[in-house]
């Protein structure tokens, strides 16, 4: 049986991004993409979940949880949609937003790049055209100075290694190109500008006498990597370079790791990032192929492990080894920025929550200092490539009515949240209630 107890001050939340729920915006990269097929059940985020215009509605589910923090996105094309055209009506929205969690003692983590950006942008060159970064962090500066009163945690870019890999290096995300020296290229632009943002956040917010301390990081997807044969584990550890440790010592310290080019970068090696925000899902086993066209490996599923309705092993104790790992070289608090399971019929999500905070659990007594959990996410979404076809949820949402349904995973998320501990006998009612047994994943 799998239970645990974390202290009062540990936060429990959920996590959102502003392409996946809101709805109606046509001047993003992924409203494009969508127009162009690009989608596998060919929905649309035009449609999402509406939360735009149901932002009461969805607060009052977060509320019922019983959170403590909400992570949440900002649309930069809703806010700037069009180059230096700030729009007044949008930052209206998101300050009524985030007063409205601030106001049910939810505390907001600001999202300021997750994957979508403005048509315009791209058509301006995007992160690959030298200067293009300094019209962003004009944006995030409109941003910090308009909600920098209300808002004191900010991720300045979601994913970063994911958002390169999958738009830059394997063309499946906007912009579709597929360039691995155009990929590094990129990479070395986000990690300068992100040095950037960490020093003009902290900037505004103290010049302005913000109330609360700045807490300013990035939220990294972290995977475990792991290789059977020698050559297995000879790809995997190139792989884990490339995709974990590169852009995680450049998000956190500003170094370009090799082979990533220092030309352009202005600042010194030193500390910027004030929280660890880890993004963990799953692991993979790396085996060498010979084919350049998938750069000689590909990433296969252990047939051992349990699996996710989208195929994904089920590997609570990577959640454990990723948090060791860099909480050891870095010496910063963590935050489990995203964490959550595609499951439509709610069966495996109980075990999967138990099971990864009982990893975090025992992190937290061995001395790692994992302060916040925020589930991936709130409501079944728009979820990129994989459309409306997709169920990581606690609600499950209908894109056709927009009714949100609770799952039963929600009654024992509720009670985790409120309590911050898992016992015998929530085990055994959640049981009576649901009819789900709640087994330790190994």
């Amino acid at each position: 049986m799998v239970t645990f107890k974390l202290n009062d001050e540990f936060m429990f939340g959920t996590a959102t991004a502003s392409t996946q729920i809101e709805g109606g915006d046509t001047g993003n990269t992924w409203y494009k993409w969508c127009q162009e097929g690009r989608i596998k059940d060919s929905s649309s985020c035009i449609t999402a979940c509406d939360h735009w215009n149901r932002v009461e509605e969805d607060t009052e589910l977060l509320k019922n949880l019983g959170v403590q923090t909400h992570r949440m996105s900002l649309e930069w094309s809703r806010i700037e949609p069009s180059r230096g055209k700030f729009s007044d009506d949008a930052m209206k929205h998101y300050r009524d937003e985030i007063k409205l969690l601030v106001e049910n003692n939810i505390k907001p983590l600001v999202t300021l790049h997750h994957f979508s950006e403005p048509i315009w942008f791209h058509e301006m060159g995007g992160w690959k055209k030298t200067g293009n970064a300094d019209i962003f962090i004009e944006y995030v500066k409109y941003v910090v100075e308009n909600l920098g009163d209300l808002v004191s945690d900010w991720v300045t870019f979601n994913e970063p290694n994911v958002y390169v890999d999958f738009g830059y290096v394997i063309g499946i995300f906007p912009p579709g190109e597929r360039s691995l020296s155009e990929g590094l290229k990129v990479t070395a632009e986000l990690i300068n500008t992100h040095v950037k943002l960490y020093r003009l956040i902290h900037r505004i917010r103290r010049e302005r006498k913000f109330a609360g301390r700045t807490m300013v990081g990035t939220a990294m997807h972290l995977r475990i990597f792991d290789g059977i044969s020698s050559t297995g584990k000879m790809i995997a550890k190139v792989v884990d370079y490339l995709f974990n440790e590169m852009f995680m010592e450049g998000m956190t310290t500003g170094h370009m790791m090799f082979p990533l080019s220092k030309k352009g970068s202005s600042h010194k090696k030193g500390r910027y990032a004030d929280f660890l925000g880890i993004n963990y899902y799953t692991r993979n086993i790396v085996e060498f192929v010979f084919d350049p066209s998938l750069y000689f490996h590909e990433l296969v599923c252990d047939k051992d492990l349990t699996k996710s309705d989208l195929g994904w092993d089920i590997y609570p104790e990577g959640i454990y080894k990723v948090c060791k790992r860099y909480y050891k070289k870095y010496k910063l608090p963590i935050y489990i920025t995203e964490n959550g399971i595609s499951d439509k019929n709610d069966t495996k999500r109980p075990s999967f929550i138990a099971s990864h905070l009982a990893y975090i659990a025992k992190a937290i007594k061995e001395g790692i200092p994992i302060e916040r959990y925020y589930y991936w996410t709130l409501m079944d979404n728009f979820e990129w490539l994989e459309g409306e076809s997709t169920d990581f949820g606690l609600y499950d949402c209908n894109f056709r009515t927009q009714e949100r349904i609770p799952r039963k995973s929600v009654r024992l998320y509720e009670q985790i949240c409120r309590r911050k501990e898992l016992t015998a006998e929530m085990i055994g009612d959640f049981k009576k209630y649901s009819g789900i047994t709640i087994e330790t994943i190994r």
